[in-house]
């Protein structure tokens, strides 16, 4: 039997319902990640579920007694509490049942009331509620003592949490869970969310958490809730099928449409004989094609570089950095060239911020030297939003005093700028404040890439944001010309941009590693082998960073490889050399692969709005059909490219 149920659930907040005849189930024991658009709705559901928002319509049925949990995505403590009080208030329940029996047990006790309160209070298990507060803060690792105010965000957001589990919910909802979390602690989070005996709700944007974690996705999508089983991998291959399936049937739902409303306009004689039911039915086809709401567009997200900055962004040499007793920076050596995209990587106040600035020159090391570029144009991505102006309009927050922008070469105006954000001209003239947080932060987005800027840093930009915005953000910064640096502790975003990761390892010791954070794991996995085997003296140049010498001008530097000595266990096989007729070959394949995916493109844009459905289905199938030809051309020259490079 099903924890709770809702069927048939409306709520609507404005124009577009957000639940719009949904039906939802939790049973026991899930773990079900609730994904969807930002402004779908996901964070009014987990409000419903709760039981702190109603429903307009619909109904929701509770087992009875179900305790539910919420960790809301910013959770917010009395100023003064301990760790010990906030993470108490979780009982508010239990302490209030306790308050009046001991109130009731003082003053003239009345046995009726002094039973009832004294039942409630066994079913609670609230006799023992300070043991109950310890064993969680001991399982959290939470000193009790401190004061919540005092803590970074990481660690509230891990109070939060203790305050939900010590009331020992049937049902936890999180959301946005893994914000302000370092990665030691989401690894913690997934640790404990899959030991976890009760179910769960997660909202979340993180992929690879949600690959860890959930064992259904549930998407709100256009009013309706959808069951995926699995975990996001798996919902991606199911949800592919199942757009694929809703285009067609919506395509000839169109065609058969257009079809009647030709029949419905032909001349005087034939409107004289026609058949009223089949009047009736164009009606009705009216009314559905009028209630269809189609997939939202995607955000037509354009990033300018501006002018070139210099070869060099930074040069970096023995650079050390403290703050009173605490060592930042220690005898940091490296080079940043232009185009390179860094990831930096460590726990929450390590000193990632500070590392960067001493990178851009905003900061003066203690000792060491740095070289900082020519003809840097910075434009920083704020993580905690401080550039937000919540009383402005989003038109006036995007251009002040203008109703047009400059983006690179090209003016529009600022209300075609947002629609490119997925704001409709009607939210363009509401206020900032009005704003989700996924939509604050995709607000931040056009107006930093509506300025030029060759060096973008990106502070938590994955916060908040819809997966599908996070996807596009990926690809537009993977092909972005400038230099990018992000703070990040999102693992699949990290993988799909970065070109290499400097990682914090302790009493201020940064090293660099090529690629992504599975890139660092595997490296970071060979050296502790090695040093397990003894084998110092290999696993060193592994530490040391990667190389810079490119050969690119006077400014290129010769710092030891990241690899810079095979070890036995990483000696590279012997390479062939190949024929011409092969290197013949491997030349004509990146462009081969080029015009395949601009072909790809070319077809993808034919068939995007669906006319051609109706004006040419047979050349519309058969563009469906080479598009899939493509992708497997595309696949199979590329592993024939990775072949011949290898020899």
């Amino acid at each position: 039997m099903a924890l709770l149920t809702l069927q048939n659930a409306q709520l609507a907040f404005g124009l577009a319902p957000l639940l719009n005849g949904a039906d939802f189930a939790i049973e026991s024991r899930e773990r079900i990640g609730l994904i969807g658009r930002n402004g779908a709705g996901k964070s009014s559901l987990l409000k419903i579920l709760a039981g702190t928002h109603s429903l307009d319509d619909g109904a929701i049925a509770r087992q009875s007694g179900l305790r539910v949990s919420t960790v809301p995505q910013e959770p917010v403590f009395a100023g003064d509490a301990t760790v010990f009080e906030a993470v108490s208030g979780g009982l508010q329940r239990v302490l209030d049942l306790r308050k009046a029996y001991d109130d009731e047990a003082v003053g003239n006790a009345d046995a009726h009331v002094m039973a009832d309160l004294q039942h409630e209070i066994d079913v609670l298990d609230g006799w023992t509620w300070e043991s109950r507060v310890d064993a969680t803060l001991s399982q959290l690792s939470l000193d009790p003592t401190i004061k919540v105010a005092t803590l970074s965000g990481g660690l509230k957001k891990r109070v939060a949490i203790a305050q939900a589990l010590v009331a020992t919910p049937d049902i936890l909802l999180l959301d946005e869970p893994t914000n302000h979390l370092d990665l030691a602690a989401i690894a913690w989070l997934e640790d404990l969310l899959k030991n976890f005996k009760g179910s769960a709700v997660i909202i979340s944007h993180d992929r690879a958490f949600l690959d860890n974690v959930v064992t259904r996705i549930v998407e709100l999508d256009r009013g309706k809730l959808r069951d995926y089983v699995g975990n996001y991998a798996a919902y991606e291959t199911q949800k592919a099928a199942q757009l694929e399936f809703e285009a067609t049937v919506n395509a000839k739902f169109d065609k058969f449409l257009a079809q009647e409303e030709v029949w419905i306009r032909k001349g005087v004689e034939a409107r004289r004989t026609r058949n009223e039911g089949r009047v009736l039915r164009l009606e009705k086809l009216r009314d559905s094609r009028a209630q269809r709401r189609d997939v939202l567009g995607r955000v037509k997200l354009e990033i300018t570089s501006g002018e070139k900055s210099g070869k060099i962004i930074a040069e970096l040499t023995d650079v050390n950095k403290s703050f009173g007793s605490k060592t930042i920076v220690r005898d940091f050596t490296g080079t940043i060239l232009r185009g390179d995209k860094v990831g930096l990587v460590g726990s929450n106040g390590i000193g990632k911020t500070t590392l960067l600035k001493l990178i851009l020159g905003q900061l003066q090391p203690d000792s060491g030297k740095i070289r900082t570029g020519t003809n840097l144009q910075i434009a920083y991505f704020d993580q905690m939003r401080d550039a937000l102006d919540e009383e402005a309009t989003l038109g006036e927050f995007i251009s002040p005093g203008s109703d047009w922008i400059e983006v690179g070469t090209k003016r529009t105006h600022v209300m075609t700028y947002l629609t490119d954000f997925l704001f409709t001209p009607e939210r363009a003239n509401a206020q900032v404040k009005m704003l989700s947080g996924g939509e604050r932060n995709r607000l931040l987005l056009a107006r930093h890439f509506a300025k030029e800027a060759n060096v973008l840093v990106l502070d938590e930009p994955t916060n908040d944001l819809d997966i599908d915005t996070l996807e596009l953000l990926e690809d537009k910064l993977a092909n972005y010309d400038g230099t990018v640096f992000i703070v990040s502790h999102d693992r699949r975003f990290l993988d799909n941009v970065v070109t290499s990761c400097l990682v914090a390892e302790g009493d201020g010791l940064w090293r660099e590693y090529e690629g992504g954070i599975t890139d660092w794991q595997a490296q970071a996995k060979v050296m502790a082998t090695m040093t397990s085997m003894g084998s110092n003296d290999d696993a060193e140049p592994l530490a040391r960073g990667r190389e810079r010498g490119r050969g690119e001008g006077a400014g290129a530097t010769n710092q030891p490889s990241l690899i810079a000595t095979p070890s036995p266990l990483t000696t590279p096989p012997n390479k062939t050399k190949l024929s011409f007729k092969e290197q013949r070959e491997l030349d004509g394949l990146p462009s081969k692969i080029e015009a395949l995916e601009k072909e790809q493109a070319d077809l993808n844009a034919l068939l995007a709005d669906g006319k051609i459905f109706q004006s040419d289905a047979k050349r519309a199938a058969e563009a469906s059909k080479r598009i899939g030809e493509i992708e497997e051309l595309v696949l199979v020259a590329m592993e024939r490219w990775e072949d011949l490079a290898a020899k």
